[in-house]
């Protein structure tokens, strides 16, 4: 078992930054793929970025490309989301996901372990 907790969220006006964390616990591995995903209200649930532990390649969507930036903590567990520019249509509950596998992937059904989310609003 994995467990994940995300902390970070908040309202924010925009064009204003956050940055969401993820600490993981359990049974983590480093050929596991990591991936942060959001819901808005009254939407599926849509992929933001992802990365596994074993490589240094990091995929981004690219409704996020060039404002998101992932970073990782290999000595604490903990990946970061920071989140720059932020826009009204980035409000929604972001949640980090755990993928039992070195692969990555945009597709959520793929991903095992689930934190319980953090609310983001961007308003004014």
């Amino acid at each position: 078992q994995v467990q994940l907790v995300e902390s970070g969220g908040g309202l924010v006006q925009p064009g204003g930054s956050l940055r969401l964390s993820c600490t993981s616990s359990g049974r983590t591995s480093s050929s596991y793929a990591m991936g942060w995903f959001r819901q808005a209200p009254g939407k599926e649930r849509a992929f933001v970025a992802a990365f596994s532990w074993s490589g240094p390649s990091i995929y981004y969507a690219d409704s996020v490309k060039g404002r998101f930036t992932i970073s990782r903590d290999n000595a604490k567990n903990t990946v970061y989301l920071q989140m720059n520019s932020l826009k009204p249509e980035d409000t929604a509950v972001y949640y980090c996901a755990v993928r039992p596998s070195p692969g990555v992937t945009s597709a959520d059904y793929e991903y095992r372990y689930w934190g319980q989310g953090t609310q983001v609003t961007v308003s004014s």
